[in-house]
């Protein structure tokens, strides 16, 4: 079988993108160890305490302990887990912005904790008041985005903290996708910032590392203790990550990347992708389509879904957010040439009749 990956020049949507080339290096060479068995591979499991201690630098923990998981998935999963061992209640509930990653609706139900939702603001930002007025005494953990999927938009993550102290609960955020540009921005988003327990961010996204390389942080190691359990035919006494075998190569991926680039390397990405994305609203503006200005370098607009569904026939890798709106995320593979090409393509098939954008006869 000789089957070849998805070409990267028409891929919009992604959050995920080309591994730099020490990264996909040292995956390659990694490919058969499991930091799961750190005893039969202690090479690999010195690699991800390097890995971590890389994360705890980008997102400013001083004492970092985590672990480096499959994705953002597995992360939220975990940090909610810990927080479901962490309540006191009988019955703890998870609340979280509408712009909350969809993880989490798996992590209510593997778990069975009550997930409660909360609307965004005008900015498509977690409604504060809202949050306040959702959490009570059972409230296990409230949520925060900094890097939300569908728009790129950073909750008041310092506002959101201090609502989970009063109440007792954990303050998770997700910046799986944000976490590796918003150090170059104003946003305050990070462990040093606000009383952050638990952090979701992925070297295998905007961090350019191979799949699958997630990460989870905690403030605490002992926050891990809620996770671990007995590991008796291994030479360590005990596991607190969710699967057992485990990526060497995203672990060493991870390394190898953020070594790589951090911090000059990202800041200059973050540049190329924050003008991309202002080029690309401003391009689709100037049509006449309403675009959602962006925040971190995500766009958003209303594109007819007749054109969008041309683009889609002619190639392009893009999506829709759940309004219905185009959605294109930056990331380091998408050029400027890449969104010359997509915008042209956009004036051309908007150009065509409507039956022939169709298929109609």
């Amino acid at each position: 079988m000789q089957a070849e990956p998805q070409a990267f020049d028409r891929v919009l949507s992604s959050m995920c993108t080309e591994p730099h080339p020490a990264a996909r290096e040292a995956a390659e060479r990694f490919l058969a160890t499991n930091p799961g068995d750190p005893g039969t591979y202690p090479r690999v499991a010195a690699l991800e305490e390097e890995a971590v201690a890389l994360l705890g630098e980008i997102a400013s923990l001083g004492e970092p302990a985590g672990y480096v998981a499959s994705g953002g998935t597995e992360a939220n999963l975990q940090a909610a887990r810990i927080a479901r061992e962490r309540a006191d209640g009988a019955t703890p509930n998870v609340v979280m912005p509408e712009s909350g990653h969809f993880s989490f609706h798996k992590a209510a139900d593997v778990l069975g904790v009550e997930l409660r939702i909360v609307p965004t603001d005008d900015d498509r930002r977690a409604d504060v008041e809202a949050v306040r007025a959702s959490v009570d005494e059972d409230t296990a953990a409230v949520i925060g985005v900094a890097g939300s999927t569908e728009y790129g938009r950073v909750d008041p993550i310092p506002e959101l903290g201090a609502i989970a102290r009063e109440v007792g609960a954990l303050l998770h955020v997700d910046a799986a996708w944000g976490g590796f540009v918003l150090p170059f921005t104003d946003y305050e988003w990070n462990f040093e910032h606000a009383p952050v327990d638990t952090m979701t961010i992925d070297p295998h996204k905007m961090g350019q590392a191979a799949i699958p390389a997630g990460g989870l942080l905690v403030r605490e190691e002992s926050l891990l203790d809620e996770l671990a359990v007995d590991t008796p035919y291994l030479e360590s006494t005990s596991q607190a990550t969710l699967t057992g075998t485990r990526s060497g190569a995203g672990v060493a991926s991870a390394v190898a990347a953020i070594e790589a680039l951090w911090p000059d390397g990202y800041a200059a990405g973050y540049e190329r992708a924050r003008a991309n994305a202002e080029w690309l609203a401003a391009a689709l503006a100037d049509r006449g389509y309403d675009v959602v200005e962006p925040t971190l370098p995500l766009v958003a607009a209303d594109l007819p879904t007749e054109t969008f569904e041309a683009l889609r026939a002619e190639g392009w890798r893009i999506s829709r957010t759940g309004s219905g709106e185009l959605r294109v995320v930056c990331m380091p593979h998408v050029t400027r040439e890449m969104l010359e090409a997509f915008v042209a393509d956009v004036d051309r098939l908007a150009a065509r009749p409507r039956a022939a954008v169709s298929g109609d006869d």
